[in-house]
């Protein structure tokens, strides 16, 4: 069989059901960024030794984010039988890793920093906003396609933003790389005052 199939040379592709939606349409954008966030995820993974304690957690996180692409790419009028399964518990699973890695933190976060530091907390960053902009086309999908969009997904994919600015943090930490701090959060300032 081979990769290429010239049924897309339209800008249309091919969504479970067997409708065709333009390659710029919102379920398409949103599935491209989260693919976008996957290879990113790839790439880390390799710039990782091959026994890094990450390696498992972020195995688990390219799985559930493939199944979530899998259910996005389903509109909510096509047959949803015999789907993947559910990775319905991504937000307390990236909660439980957040716990544990600022519980090894040397110091709370309590700025805005800029992204850096060195190459793994860089990739953790990107990964970071990548996943920020899937997840306001995951919001406009679920505005156009309301039965589509399950409130897990939303969840885990706003915790995931949350969990690569704690692994970029941790990354740090552990190497003795200092933040480079720009401004205090807001909750923060509020509270000095």
């Amino acid at each position: 069989m081979k990769i290429y199939t010239r049924k897309g040379d339209k800008g249309k592709t091919g969504v479970f059901g067997g409708k065709r939606e333009s390659k710029n349409g919102v379920r398409i954008e949103c599935i491209g960024t989260l693919d976008e966030v996957n290879s990113t995820i790839g790439l880390l993974r390799v710039k990782l030794e091959a026994g890094h304690e990450w390696q498992n957690n972020l195995h688990k996180i390219q799985k559930d984010l493939m199944d979530m692409m899998s259910h996005l790419a389903r509109p909510s009028d096509s047959n949803k039988e015999n789907q993947n399964p559910r990775p319905t518990d991504g937000a307390e699973f990236c909660e439980q890793w957040i716990d544990e890695l600022e519980n090894a933190l040397s110091s709370p976060s309590d700025y805005f920093l800029l992204p850096g530091g060195n190459e793994v907390s860089a990739l953790c960053h990107v990964c970071r906003t990548q996943i920020r902009r899937g997840e306001r086309t995951l919001i406009s999908l679920a505005e156009e396609d309301p039965l589509c969009v399950e409130e897990y997904v939303i969840a885990y994919i706003n915790r995931l933003s949350d969990l690569f600015f704690t692994l970029a943090r941790a990354e740090m930490d552990k190497h003795g790389v200092a933040e480079e701090k720009w401004n205090l959060f807001l909750y923060k300032r509020k509270k000095k005052a």
